[in-house]
């Protein structure tokens, strides 16, 4: 996993490098007392978002919080699950919406909460469902809510740049208007190039999670056909019910509306046609070169989730631990 986090690393630098060069670019050509307004403005904006979607995302997906005596097995592995990953068991609670998945969220380990929704546990064994409350007790471990919410900051204040600088001038009294709208110009480029980079770091950090997922002792087998049931699961839902996630969808384990593209390819991998994917199958995959076509790579690009078919060759790569 070390190039996962060397990407990372790359990434976060490329980042705040990005920032840097703007903030000096403003700085050196213009004034900048409305330019620190609306990076002050854009930082507490984030901060309240960050402080309040805890609460944004138990209403969205109606969430109850359950008791050990309601669900004791569920109860039970999440304890297991986080006793091994060395942090507060985090609150259990079950979302009731249609699509059957899974996600973590909190503003901090002693706030994290993990939660499943109503089908999930319909067609997943023990053993699946382990590994998939096994990915999001990593994402919590991982610190993964902070960090993505830290790096979606740098995008929006390049959209505030940009919106300052091409339509206001950026607040200079010196009459700079053409560096004013180079300035915009640039910022608008690199809101751009930075949407795409914090996509790019989501899905790293599902990869992290599904490594962490296996560290923790679960199967790369039972996470791989976890992953292959939600999908087909996913596929088969109406339209209608995607529509009502379509805002949180980064917070599941799959991206459900990339489904219907995704099973055509996973299919593929059960050769036996059992509806599951087995640990002979998954060493099958590890043999196999993924070519991905242009759609699919272009799709993965605009994505929170990684291509599954890749994905799931990841999972092939890990030893059982």
């Amino acid at each position: 996993m070390w190039y996962l986090k060397l990407r990372m690393y790359l990434l976060l630098t490329a980042l705040f490098a990005i920032v840097y060069a703007i903030v000096s670019m403003v700085g050196y050509s213009l004034g900048v007392a409305n330019f620190y307004f609306y990076l002050i403005a854009s930082l507490v904006m984030m901060f309240i978002q960050y402080m309040i979607s805890p609460k944004i995302v138990e209403w969205s997906m109606r969430i109850k919080y359950i008791t050990a005596g309601e669900n004791p097995k569920l109860h039970q592995m999440v304890e297991e699950l986080s006793r091994k990953a060395g942090i507060p068991q985090p609150r259990i609670g079950i979302a009731k919406i249609n699509i059957p998945n899974a996600f973590a969220f909190g503003r901090t380990l002693s706030d994290g909460r993990i939660c499943v929704t109503e089908g999930i546990t319909k067609f997943l064994s023990d053993d699946e469902l382990k590994a998939v409350l096994g990915h999001e007790m990593s994402h919590l471990k991982n610190r993964d809510v902070f960090t993505i919410t830290l790096l979606s900051v740098i995008p929006v204040i390049l959209y505030r740049i940009a919106w300052q600088f091409l339509f206001f001038g950026g607040g200079s009294r010196r009459g700079r208007s053409g560096n004013a709208a180079l300035v915009g110009l640039v910022a608008l480029i690199f809101y751009f190039i930075t949407n795409l980079l914090v996509l790019y770091a989501s899905r790293i950090r599902e990869y992290f999670a599904d490594r962490g997922s296996v560290l923790l002792g679960n199967h790369p087998e039972f996470l791989a056909s976890a992953l292959y049931k939600l999908v087909y699961s996913s596929a088969r839902l109406p339209k209608e019910s995607l529509k009502e996630v379509e805002g949180l969808k980064a917070f599941f384990l799959n991206d459900p509306s990339q489904a219907l593209n995704e099973i055509k390819e996973l299919k593929e991998l059960d050769l036996d046609k059992s509806g599951t994917i087995d640990a002979n199958e998954l060493v099958a995959l590890r043999n196999k070169k993924v070519n991905l076509g242009f759609g699919d790579r272009l799709l993965e690009l605009l994505s929170t989730h990684p291509n599954m078919l890749k994905r799931i060759r990841q999972l092939s790569s890990y030893p059982s631990v």
